[in-house]
């Protein structure tokens, strides 16, 4: 059987591992062909250790005819190359979730994918319960909150730092508000929550809150969906980002396998 043919946007960590995963046997249906990223040389790099095709422009990577691209580059490589690649034959796996925050480019993705026939498929990243998520949003109404627990360290280059708040002795509060605001201000930090809010109340009606705590590893998040007929409580924590890459192996699989998760 001819094997479908995956493309990577960025080559960092993340699409490493899916990378990775592919030549360890995960995704046998599939055949790697090209990665684009800004940086040529990383591409450069990256290809001659997964056999493929560097690119140093997104047409490049277009002309190889890929089924699928797996992006796990930034909120602006969403922006920029999504429709793009839709309207040249592949469709998309998604981690930079962030990017459909704004609900008109959300809107323009889902246009132009449904006029492309193809697919946009936003992998679960950290966040898990999708079926749940998206499962309660049809009994509606419902309200959504998530609350999420980070390292004073991670935000130190972000605009919730503030001075002191690697000192800190016990849990503070630098962030309430909705996931919409959120992504606004940490554009590659709350992925998770914006892909919450696509799946439940919407990013303008999930609120959210983040707190820092000293000594904190990795992410825990908590997510709270409510409605007149169901309730749900999920709460994830992961030591690192590696999650969000296996995450887009399991959309990969599903894609091909008979039984659907």
């Amino acid at each position: 059987m001819e094997k479908l043919k995956l493309a990577l946007l960025g080559c960092g960590h993340l699409n490493e591992i899916v990378a990775k995963a592919l030549m360890d046997g995960y995704l046998p249906e599939y055949e790697l062909v090209g990665v684009f990223e800004r940086d040529f040389n990383k591409a450069v790099n990256f290809s001659k250790t997964y056999n493929c095709t560097p690119c140093e422009t997104i047409d490049e990577l277009m002309s190889l005819k890929p089924d699928y691209i797996a992006e796990a580059a930034s909120v602006e490589a969403i922006r920029e190359y999504g429709e793009i690649i839709l309207r040249n034959g592949a469709s998309l796996i998604v981690l930079s979730i962030g990017a459909f925050a704004d609900k008109e480019f959300y809107e323009q993705i889902k246009n132009t994918a449904f006029m492309n026939k193809r697919k946009v498929y936003i992998a679960s990243g950290a966040v898990g319960g999708f079926d749940v998520l998206r499962t309660a949003s049809l009994m509606s109404p419902i309200t959504a909150k998530i609350s999420s627990k980070k390292s004073p360290k991670s935000l130190k280059k972000t605009p919730l730092y503030k001075e002191g708040l690697l000192d800190i002795k016990e849990s503070e509060q630098v962030f309430s508000g909705t996931t919409k605001e959120a992504i606004e201000i940490l554009p590659t930090h709350v992925n998770v929550a914006v892909a919450t809010a696509l799946a439940s109340a919407g990013p303008e009606n999930t609120l959210m809150k983040i707190n820092a705590l000293p000594d904190f590893v990795g992410d825990e998040y908590k997510i709270e969906i409510e409605g007149e007929e169901v309730k749900t409580d999920l709460n994830i924590y992961s030591k690192t980002s590696d999650i969000a890459g296996w995450s887009v192996v399991f959309v990969l699989q599903n894609i091909v396998s008979p039984i659907v998760f």
